[in-house]
């Protein structure tokens, strides 16, 4: 038989905005008029913009001489307002933007690239720059190409529709009837249980009145999960999990998993979603790949998951090319952001394996591998091949 959809979402919600991709490519060579500034330089600027809000993914290729620093520069013609971005340090002032690189990708060599992106309001945002300089030279130029890859950008911040569209996961947990997780959710330990529980909590919840509850317990392979029985094995080429998740304790300095997919492109072993270093990481269970790698600045690009309050975790993951983005609370985290650009400090792991991944099923729950307990509640749970917000 087919695998039918999890039980919908009773609450009423507005209906998702579609996304509007556009790109914008633009070429000149200018003479040098000054020491260290670029004598050529080429922007790739892809937009992704819905009702209210965009994100923008920004390649510079430096066609002239070597920088030792860099500083992009733009104007927007609309109300377009800057309110993130990561690898570089952008400011607006009024209309005018500027991207200075941060101090680990200032280094442009002749002939190289560096990317970043940023995030931003507005509702005239279907309208991309035209004026770019580079350390003040003018990139000028109409030439347009469109991208190269699948964007993974975050997803409007409206919510699904009543229906929650083509979602195979859209889970309240309002049809539990008893203690025991039941019905399209069933208690797993994947590789070794130990004295970890999971249960159907009635006094705690995101909404309505009940919610996933797992108390996590320290101590190596002692794994306690629920795992959603929906194949996910055809969502994409983009899929989007949307979850409330609410936990006790800080995320330890050990590592620690609390979302395994299993993933068929590394074999069945998990694409996992925990922390280490008291941050939130990814980690790939095949090679112990990390993103962000475990140095003090990639640590620090990351977050960590407060404590003792209900936070929207989402996520999206490209199961067709590199590309992999998280959201905590509707902000970008950079340190969890892939996009097959190599970024210092954050991915240099994670790309030696080039195959995307493909994510099977859905677990939550709890994952020690040394130390630190932790009590965990999940509700409100989304996944489907279209974006769906906090």
């Amino acid at each position: 038989m087919p695998n039918l959809p999890v039980r919908l979402l009773r609450r009423p919600w507005t209906a998702a905005v579609a996304a509007l991709a556009l790109a914008l490519s633009l070429f000149a060579v200018v003479p040098a008029s000054g020491s260290g500034m670029a004598s050529g330089c080429r922007v790739d600027y892809t937009l992704n913009a819905w009702s209210g809000g965009y994100t923008a993914e920004v390649r510079i290729t430096n066609t002239g001489e070597a920088l030792s620093g860099w500083r992009l520069a733009w104007t927007y013609g609309g109300d377009q307002h800057v309110t993130s971005a990561w690898n570089a340090t952008v400011t607006q002032t009024g209309h005018s933007v500027t991207a200075v690189n941060t101090a680990w990708n200032g280094a442009l060599p002749g002939g190289g690239a560096v990317g970043f992106g940023l995030q931003g309001t507005g509702q005239s945002v279907d309208s991309v720059p035209t004026d770019f300089t580079l350390n003040g030279v003018s990139c000028g130029g109409d030439g347009t190409s469109p991208p190269t890859t699948p964007p993974t950008t975050p997803p409007p911040t409206t919510p699904p529709s009543a229906e929650c569209g083509d979602a195979a996961v859209c889970e309240d947990f309002e049809d539990q009837a008893g203690p025991t997780p039941s019905g399209n959710w069933r208690f797993t330990a994947p590789d070794c249980q130990g004295t970890g529980t999971a249960a159907v909590d009635t006094a705690v919840a995101h909404s309505g009145t009940r919610s996933l509850r797992l108390d996590g317990r320290a101590g190596y392979c002692n794994h306690a999960f629920v795992a959603a029985t929906a194949d996910l094995s055809s969502i994409g080429p983009v899929m989007h999990v949307r979850m409330w998740v609410r936990h006790t304790t800080a995320l330890p300095a050990a590592h620690v998993t609390f979302v395994s997919m299993p993933d068929s492109s590394q074999g069945g072993r998990a694409l996992r979603i925990g922390g280490q270093n008291g941050a939130l990481q990814w980690n790939r269970e095949s090679d112990d790949a990390t993103l962000p790698a475990q140095s003090p600045v990639g640590v620090g690009l990351s977050r960590p998951l407060p404590t003792d309050t209900w936070q929207c975790l989402r996520f999206a993951v490209d199961t067709s090319a590199p590309g992999l983005d998280t959201w905590l609370d509707d902000e970008q985290v950079p340190g969890l952001h892939a996009d097959g650009v190599p970024t210092q400090d954050v991915d240099a792991q994670w790309l030696s394996r080039t195959t995307p991944p493909r994510p099977t099923a859905l677990r939550l729950g709890w994952e020690s591998y040394g130390t630190g307990d932790d009590t965990l509640w999940f509700d409100d749970v989304v996944v489907g091949s279209s974006p769906v917000g906090c």
